[in-house]
């Protein structure tokens, strides 16, 4: 069994005034067995200000996570918030350890990484939360097709790094105090732990009357729709015109649904342009199988609160929960900005006022979600969403 607490604060300047609220807290909330181990997301301004190493060095247990633009807990949500999210089991344990300079060969580093934290284990784990950066050469899905070379029968569950720029700058990845924007940290959970998973995301209802065939694709690369240059097709709907755009893509989900059959689980997930190269070839954040079908969807605030909800409903009628930990995509954050520091969290604020006080629980933004859509005859689907609440229940 797991015992779970989270604790924050918003002591960004006062090392010492920061570590002595997170102690007492952890005092008051929990108290800790066998195994411990924490997950941890903070604005970068505590990485600058030495406060987040300070804590960091200063617990009982290893902490990894990253960076974000928002988060919750119990009772409180915020921007300038340090956050950990804390688990402990005495018939649960925790390896932790870091894949290193992924930038040169992604599977060798997660392979180096995976290699080192298992040591002397004899089972494969029974799951693994994984935080990488945002935003080098890679897909979301190469970091999940790296991880399950190494554990296929695994499930993934993570994050990537977010913060509050326009580009994500200052985001950064994040293990006992130390931080990156090349290394992927990450927890592998052994033992008597049975997570279970919830994804809400947009309804296929919301579609809007557009739908196509990926006819060329590599990776995250789109080169053609419709047989068309991927350029030339968004002119044919009217997006583009004398090479400008008529609308945002980052507000346009594309629900891709695979129709090659390999790794097929008839989930659709949710992928968002990012740009284009100057050929014309359309560059998502996640890789778009050819010969799979997309339907453009459209997302507004409501579809967002209302996906959140419910989940929320599911969970709070959810047996044995012992603590939970929600990423939901930086884009549904936007969706939600208001004019007050309140409606610029209203996702996290619904979260936190909705959910069962007496679950423990962390969320936080995320840069690209990972995930399981199912888990069949013990074989997890780990797959990368956006625009998505992806959850993990413990």
């Amino acid at each position: 069994m797991i015992k779970c607490a989270s604790i924050y604060t918003y002591e960004i300047d006062n090392r010492s005034a920061a570590l002595d609220e997170i102690k007492k807290q952890l005092s008051e909330k929990i108290t800790l067995l066998k195994n411990t181990v924490g997950v941890i997301m903070c604005h970068p301004e505590f990485i600058s200000s030495g406060v987040l190493r300070y804590i960091s060095i200063n617990l009982p247990f290893s902490t990894m996570g990253v960076t974000t633009a928002a988060q919750a807990v119990n009772g409180e949500a915020g921007e300038l918030i340090l956050t950990i999210f804390v688990m402990t089991s005495d018939d649960v344990w925790f390896r932790t350890g870091v894949a290193e300079n992924i930038q040169e060969d992604l599977d060798k580093s997660v392979a180096a990484g995976y290699e080192n934290a298992s040591r002397g284990e004899t089972e494969a784990p029974r799951l693994a939360l994984i935080f990488p950066p945002i935003f080098l050469k890679y897909a979301g899905d190469d970091y999940i097709d790296a991880w399950q070379k190494c554990i296929p029968g695994t499930p993934l569950f993570g994050t990537l790094a977010m913060d509050d720029t326009p580009t994500f700058e200052d985001s950064e990845t994040i293990y006992n105090g130390q931080s990156s924007k090349t290394a992927i940290p990450f927890i592998l959970c052994y033992g008597d732990i049975n997570p279970r998973f919830l994804i809400g995301s947009i309804p296929e209802e919301k579609g809007m009357p557009y739908t196509g065939e990926i006819t060329s694709s590599t990776g995250s690369r789109v080169h053609e729709i419709n047989g068309m240059s991927t350029y030339r097709y968004f002119e044919s709907i009217g997006f583009e015109s004398n090479g400008v755009s008529s609308v945002n893509y980052l507000f346009i989900p594309f629900s891709i649904s695979n129709k090659t059959g390999a790794g097929d689980d008839g989930i659709p997930v949710i992928r968002i342009l990012s740009s284009y190269a100057e050929d014309g070839t359309a560059i998502f954040h996640g890789n778009v199988a050819q010969g799979s079908i997309f339907t453009l969807l459209q997302c507004e605030s409501d579809d967002v609160i209302s996906s959140a909800k419910e989940m929320i409903d599911r969970l709070n009628v959810m047996q044995d929960v012992n603590g939970v930990l929600l990423f939901s995509c930086i884009v549904r954050r936007i969706l939600t900005m208001g004019d007050t520091h309140d409606e610029m969290n209203f996702e996290f604020e619904s979260v936190k006022n909705a959910l069962n006080p007496d679950i423990p629980f962390l969320m936080g933004c995320a840069g690209g979600e990972v995930c399981p859509t199912v888990i069949k005859e013990g074989i997890p689907t780990n797959r990368y969403h956006e625009y998505s609440l992806v959850i993990l229940v413990v």
